[in-house]
Order: structure tokens, then sequence, then C-alpha cells
């Protein structure tokens, strides 16, 4: 217990594993010298230590590889800086297939690394042997080498962070538990430990497992839980001599490496054990727990497979250590939504040490600046709903989680466990329609209707081609109904909702009731928050449609734009009201025979309140899938028989799947796969839905680049082949240089051929040109259009105001 604590201190980061150690080193480094670390018992004593801490480069998206890249930087020099070694081993990483598809997704990984400039390259079985000359190949078809990837020591590490991070001015305090937060206003004020209490402007969450109970005492939802975690460690064994690379068999579940002359088998079997925290005690520091054979029998009997050595090893312990996990395998980098100041860095599904060092400099940074140095959408602490932080969906879903970390990227694929926690108003009768569910944001919202069996899944073309490409046809040449209820419906009301309106949306919403508006929230830096529909209901009240991810986001920095003495209201309506697109040539049709003769009437971005078959709704006229048509917003309860008046009109629903293939055939960009915080509206071509009137969040930052061509734009790329598959997040060539990526992809039906949507270097993005897609390591030729794939006369854009 410290009896020296300050009374005051810039930032508090509680917790003193890697991400607290690399955040308070990040602090000091930014110049923050009141920052402060404190620890319930000493540095790594968590989870840090017994980390197996390999460090692989390639993640998802560019800026999560950057966070490693930045890692591996940090960790080759610290010891240079500090005197403390780190134990850095840089050895690379192997990664084997056995099958098929396995191979088809590790050289979708390699084209990915070189999009990301990573090195990695495909090798034969027999070179993969070379490197790895322990292992039985005999059912290996191929293998990617990255040379780049390595380990470091995590204990040695931490000491080093600390080391830094004490000589720039920081403290670290360590037997210092927290035992309460004090907020006020909606800011964290204080943090209460047995030696006082330390008033303070932000906190950095890094207590690892323990992080779902500490941050509650700040009022914040933090959906971390944790599993056993397992690794075999034998005594020395023959034929090893050195290090060797991590060798990656992901189709048995396991990573292997060296470790101290002996083998190192880990795994992440598919069903995970998971572990209530409060079971461990408050004592719980440098402890395992139990081994448990039976539970990694399995996995011992693939080992056996792969390294027959193993056979005669001598078995030095079972490993089993607590890991925390979240509902989505990301980790929790940021700001939370509910108390300003509160920082969490947390849940990192065990890759903490391998991010560690760049997600505490994005931590830091985030502290100090107000937002990340790059988009990382992915580790948004605000992405999760609140019933994602229950004891019961984190015990169930977080064991399948540990399950998936070396699963296949399939599209289409779908977690199993803690479903159905949010159900639109017709679920019900989505089901008798056999339909295919996604979740989203905790929502069950339909992919595609008419198939009640699990279908088998492909990186090829999928099942569900050509009941996706009927719910299209129908859309196109008749008629089709959306469940769009799942989007955030956010209300503001009262006498001052247009003046912070037209502070935090970049479009002009001072225009008059009944008018539907396209824009944008922007960051300071002029990069998208959020894209969304806003309506003008009266003179004084306003709904906002935004994606169906971003209720919470969205609130939040609507919230924390809110002036003294503002007199308005802010309501999420989310689960008040349900919203059915009708789109398709017969959608007019089927509103006059309902008595909807009032959305005839409507130009396009208009709005209107009337009855249709009898039931009031909201009516847009504007359509997200290149169909004319309305979006219909009722209320809950009303759903049903709106549904089923249409339904009785010959409407027949079509699910996600559908309206994917539709808007990018429109070349609709989409918040999350094309939009972020990392594009602004000139590269995506939505500079008409700037008010210039207005002094909107980033305004400034766009005035600077006004004038200046973008240096990437968005495009459509239309395939030549028709069985390409191209899912998002592919290299674009063109002459043989990496030119841009794909962002979104689907089959266009309408136009009968695959199309990706594609950010790329505005010197390429010419009408006509020949360009190659990079799918797994084969060129597919491909034409850009610098204009939609599919825009018939008569259309207008969703974002195009009337």
């Amino acid at each position: 217990m410290a009896d020296n604590l300050p009374d005051h201190a810039a930032v508090v980061v509680i917790g003193g594993g890697v991400m607290g150690c690399s955040t308070l080193y990040h602090l000091a480094e930014a110049g923050v010298g009141d920052a402060i670390l404190l620890e319930r018992n000493e540095l790594t004593s968590g989870t840090t230590w017994h980390s197996a801490a390999q460090v692989r480069a390639l993640r998802a998206s560019r800026n999560l590889t950057d966070l490693i890249r930045y890692s591996i930087s940090l960790y080759s020099r610290l010891e240079a800086e500090t005197g403390q070694a780190t134990g850095w081993i840089n050895k690379g990483s192997l990664s084997l297939a056995t099958n098929p598809e396995r191979l088809a997704f590790i050289r979708r990984q390699e084209a990915l690394a070189h999009l990301y400039g990573v090195r990695a390259e495909s090798i034969s079985p027999a070179e993969a042997l070379e490197r790895w000359p322990l292992m039985n190949a005999d059912d290996v078809i191929g293998a990617v080498w990255s040379p780049d990837d390595g380990r470091v020591g995590p204990s040695d590490l931490c000491a080093a962070l600390a080391r830094g991070a004490r000589a720039k001015g920081a403290r670290i305090f360590e037997h210092t538990a927290v035992n309460a937060i004090e907020t006020r206003a909606g800011r964290v004020h204080a943090v209460i430990t047995p030696s006082g209490k330390i008033r303070c402007d932000a906190i950095a969450l890094c207590t690892g497992l323990w992080s779902r109970r500490v941050a509650a005492m700040a009022g914040v939802d933090a959906p971390v839980w944790p599993c056993e975690h397992f690794y075999l460690l034998t005594n020395p064994v023959d034929g090893i001599a050195g290090n060797l690379p991590t060798l990656s068999d992901h189709d048995s579940h396991l990573y292997i490496r060296d470790d101290s002359g002996g083998l190192l088998v880990g795994c992440f079997e598919p069903l995970g054990k998971p572990l209530d925290p409060e079971s461990l005690g408050e004592d719980f520091a440098f402890q395992l727990l139990p081994e448990d054979w039976d539970h990694f029998e399995p996995m011992l009997e693939n080992a056996l497979h792969r390294l027959p050595c193993l056979a005669d090893a001598d078995v030095r312990m079972l490993l089993n250590g607590p890991e925390s996990f979240t509902p989505d395998g990301s980790f929790l980098l940021g700001e939370a939504a509910e108390t300003r100041g509160f920082f969490l860095g947390c849940g990192m599904n065990s890759v903490g040490v391998a991010t560690g060092g760049g997600a505490g400099m994005a931590l830091a940074h985030a502290i100090v600046h107000g937002h990340t140095p790059a988009a990382l959408p992915e580790a948004d602490p605000q992405r999760f709903p609140g019933c994602f932080n229950s004891i019961a969906a984190l015990s169930e879903r977080v064991p399948e989680i540990l399950g998936t970390h070396y699963a296949i990227h399939y599209p289409g694929f779908q977690l199993g466990t803690a479903r159905n926690l949010r159900m639109t108003p017709l679920h019900r009768e989505w089901r008798q329609r056999d339909a295919t569910f996604a979740q989203v944001y905790g929502w069950e919202r339909p992919l595609y209707f008419g198939e009640p069996r699990q279908p088998r899944l492909t990186l090829a073309r999928p099942a569900w081609f050509d009941r996706v490409g009927d719910e299209v046809g129908r859309a196109h040449a008749e008629v089709a109904v959306f469940d769009l209820s799942t989007f955030g419906k956010i209300r503001i009301r009262g006498a001052d909702a247009e003046k912070l309106l037209d502070r935090v949306c970049a479009n002009n919403l001072r225009r008059d009731p009944g008018h539907a508006i396209y824009t944008a929230m922007l960051t300071p830096e002029g990069g998208f928050l959020s894209d969304l529909t806003a309506v003008r209901l009266a003179g004084d009240d306003y709904r906002l449609y935004v994606g169906s991810g971003a209720v919470k986001r969205d609130l939040a920095w609507l919230r924390r734009h809110v002036e003294d003495g503002m007199r308005l209201e802010i309501d999420d309506e989310t689960e008040a009201f349900a919203v059915l697109g009708l789109m398709g040539p017969r959608a007019a049709e089927v509103v006059a025979r309902l008595g909807g003769d009032a959305l005839l009437e409507l130009g396009y971005f208009r709005h209107c309140r009337t009855k249709l078959a009898g039931i009031e709704v909201d009516a847009l006229r504007l359509s997200y899938v290149g169909e004319a048509g309305w979006e219909l917003t009722c209320a809950s309860g009303d759903a049903v028989a709106l549904y089923r008046a249409l339904d009785a009109e010959g409407v027949a629903p079509a699910g996600g799947f559908a309206m994917t293939s539709m808007r990018i055939e429109k070349r609709f960009l989409a918040f999350g796969p094309d939009l972020d915080a990392d594009v602004d509206p000139f590269a995506a071509g939505l500079d008409f839905a700037l008010a210039w009137d207005s002094d909107f969040v980033g305004k400034a930052a766009l005035a600077a680049k006004r004038g200046t061509p973008p240096a990437k734009r968005f495009v459509t790329i239309r395939l030549e082949s028709g069985e390409a598959n191209p899912l998002g997040n592919e290299p674009v060539y063109r002459d043989g240089e990496i030119v841009g990526k794909t962002t979104s992809a689907a089959f266009g039906y309408r136009v009968g051929a695959p199309l990706a949507l594609a950010l790329i270097d505005s010197a390429a993005a010419r009408d006509g040109a020949a360009v190659d897609v990079d799918l797994a390591r084969s060129e597919n030729a491909g034409t850009i259009l610098t204009k939609p794939a599919f825009d018939p006369e008569g259309s207008r854009l969703r974002t195009q105001p009337g």
C-alpha cells in the first residue's frame, strides 16, 4: 500500500500489465509528466507474465497492422533506450495449410500483407519442412512465410516500459488497489484507494480480466470476460538448437515454438472454458489455474500428429492461465460513451503483448489529443450495446470467441452463442419465412430468406447465391420489402435543436419541416464519424436515422456537444419504431392500393406523416438500393400489421445480402467498410453534402483541402470473370503496382458481374482503365467505372437531396 500518493494526477493508469505500462510510457513520452500508474499487486502479475508473447504483424486492417509494426519497432529499440532487455527475438512465422480452403485463406492473408507493406510469401511444403524439420509435413499442401514476426519476453518488456516511463517523469505505485471511482457531471473526477483520493483529469483502464468490474465503478460498460488458456511446455528436445520460427497450424488450432530448448505448444481450441473472475479471489497474482488434461487432450492429439517427436518429450507442465476476451474478438481502445475522461485499453483477446506497444501509444494519443492516431473502429469501446455486458451473454460468447481465434473468415459466418438478445418486431414473421439471420449490434437481422438449413461456408461462390439473386430480381422487376428496423433512431427536440445540429452535422439542417437531409458527422480532422439521414419533423423536432451499430457512439457525440443552457432533449427511440423499406417499380401501385396517396406526391428526400393500410407512418422518399420507393417508419407495435398488409399485396421480403449487392451496384458507400475517420467527404465524393455557410465540426480541416484534388477516390471495379468472388480489403494493381484496395464487394445481379468498391489513387481512377484485383494471390482482371455500375433512369441517389 502506497503512502506517498499525489493528491492530483493528470492521468491515472489502472493496471500494470503490458497495456498499462505501455500507456504510461507513451503518456510520459507525450509530455504528461504527472501521469501515474496504480497496480493492485505487482507489475505483470495478472495475465502478462504468463503470455506466450508472440508478435505477428498482419491484422485485418492497415491501422491494426500498423499498431503491431509500431510494437515491433518499439520492442527492438527499448533496450538501447532503457538498458533493459525485452527478449525480442525475430525468427518469423510459418502458417500451414492442410486443405484447399485454408490455403486460399492464407493466400488472401498474403495478399493483404502485400497491401499493407508486410513481408510475406507463399512457399512449398518442402520449403516449410526446411524451416521446421521436426514437423510432420505429409498433409501440408502449402504455407506462407512471414519473416518479420517474432516474440518477446513479456515481463522483461514491461520492466523496460516501466523504466522508460519513470525516466520520463511518470510514477508507478504497486500494491495500490482502486476501491472506487468518483465522477461529477458525467466526467471522471477522482480515484479512491486505501491510501486516499487522487483527483484526476482522465483514467486509463488497463486491468485485463478485471476490467468489467472496475469500469462499472465509473458507470461504464466494459464487456470483457476471461477464459482459461492452455499451452504445453516440455524439457529440451533433440533437434532444437537455437530459436525457430513460430509454427502456426491453425487447421489443428495450434501454435508451436521453441522454448528454452524444448517445445511450447499452445492452442485456441474450438470451445474454450469461461472463468468467473470473482472466483479467483482478491489475491490472485502470479498464479495459474489447475491443469486440465481432459480438456487439452484433443489438442494434444493434434500436436502429436504435427510433431511426432512430442511423443518422447519430457513434459514440464501444462500451463493454464486466464486471458480476457470480448464479444467480437477485438480489444477495447478509446474513450467510453458513458463517462468523459474514462478511457479503456483492455479485453486484448490474447494479442496484448503483440499489440501492447502500439495500442498503448494509441491510447495515450487518444487521451492527449482526443482521438486515436488513425481510425480504429474495430477497437472502439462504443461499438457494443448494453446487452453484451451481461455475465450471461459474456460467459456464453467468449468461449466461442476463443475458438474462432484461428478460424477462416468466411463470408456469411455468424457466431452461434449469445443470440436473440435483440429482435425486431418482425422477427417471428421472418422466422416463418426461413430467414437466415446476422447479429448486428445485438439485433437479429435477416440476411436472406428461404433456406431453413445452415449452409456450408466457403470462400468461393456461396450457397445462397441464387436466393439472393431472386430477392434482388424481385426488388428490381416488381417490389420487395426490407426490414430496416435496426437503424438507430435518435430524436432531438427543443428550441436549440437546430443550433446543435448546425454544429455537429456537416450538411444544412436548417431546411423547412418535411425535408430529409443526408449528412455526415465529422471528426475535427474532417473524417467520417458517422453518416445519417436527418428528418425535420417540425420546427424544433428532428429524427436522425443512423447506422445500426452507431447509436451509442452518435448519442455520446451529440450529447458532448450540448452547450450549457441549451434547451433540448436527446432520446434514443430505436426500439420504439420499426422501419420498412418498400422498394421496386410496383411500390407505387402497392402504396396506392393501401390508401397512401400522400406518398405518391412526395419528391425525393421529402417526408410526410400519413396513414398506410390504416396505420400511421412517417414516410421518406429515398432508396438505398437503386430502385424507387419509400422508407416507412411506424410504431413497433404496428409493424406486424403493416407488413401483413404489404404481404397481402404480394410484397415479399428481401434481406441484407440483397441490399448490399444493390447498394454496391449504385456505389452507395457504407460506414464501416467504406467510410471511417480516415476518409473525408472529398475522397468519398460526398462533398456536395457540406454546408460551407455553417460552422460544423471538421470545417476548418476540410477548408484547408478545398480546391485540392483528393489523393484517393472511390471507384467501382467490374471484374471480368463471373466466377471471381471479391470480399473487400483486397489489393488493386495497375501496371503491376498497388494503387489501392477494395472496400466492399458483392455480385451485381442487375449487371451480371462481380463488383467491388475501391479506394484508389486518384491518378489511377480513370473510367475504363484496366486493373487487377488480387484474390488469394490470383490476378483478376477488372475495369474501373467512375460512375455507378447500375443507375437506372429515374433513380436518384439516397445521398442526393431533392
